[in-house]
């Protein structure tokens, strides 16, 4: 695939869609939105553009379904369920290197797509802004039940949502896009877990909240 460092297995689902998907991803991550044409991405595909068309009715419908399949969002939906059962600095932790450990594996792409949103058409805005938003609204369901069921203060969970992202959005950034850890080595589960533990005490019930 091209984009070297940027690889996700595609398992049993090898099928023309995915391969242009996985293509797609790869490009981007190398290119940029903007500089990767679907005419070259139908080329590294092996397919004809009209194919890649026939998948995906336009190149902004492509970038939503890259940033649907290769990020967080799947896995962490997924994961909501057993969080909820969960001690809850158990649960925010595992939310937390979950979200560590998919930036790592699409840091390339993470990297790329930060700059071509400053320059990009409102188009990109709109696709990546409404994943962000399915992001930030996946987060909040989980505060919002655990509030529903007493364990959490009273708070707004849209914000708790967008702390919760920004700390663990940020330590990545740090760590991994300006390669602090190549200047002062830091034990990263022992970081997340102090980062929960602090956002923990800041949102769990107190008894002047009930």
């Amino acid at each position: 695939m091209t984009g070297g460092k940027v690889k996700k297995s595609l398992g049993p689902y090898d099928s023309t869609h995915e391969r242009i998907l996985e293509t797609a991803l790869g490009l981007f991550s190398t290119k940029g939105y903007q500089g990767a044409s679907t005419r070259e991405i139908a080329q590294e595909a092996g397919v004809a553009e009209v194919t890649l068309f026939r998948h995906f009715p336009s190149k902004e419908r492509l970038l939503q379904e890259v940033l649907s399949r290769f990020s967080v969002l799947p896995s962490l939906k997924a994961y909501i369920p057993a969080a909820l059962e969960l001690p809850y600095e158990e649960a925010l932790t595992g939310m937390a290197d979950h979200l560590f450990d998919t930036l790592v594996q699409i840091k390339d792409w993470v990297r790329v797509m930060q700059a071509e949103v400053q320059r990009s058409p409102e188009k990109l805005l709109t696709v990546f802004h409404g994943f962000i938003d399915d992001l930030f609204d996946t987060y909040a369901s989980f505060f919002r039940e655990l509030q529903q069921r007493g364990n959490l203060g009273d708070f707004d969970p849209e914000y708790a949502a967008r702390a919760f992202h920004g700390i663990v959005f940020c330590y990545f950034s740090i760590e991994e896009l300006l390669h602090r850890k190549q200047y002062k080595a830091n034990d990263r589960g022992e970081a997340i877990r102090q980062f929960m533990r602090i956002f923990a005490l800041g949102t769990v019930s107190r008894p002047a909240d009930r």
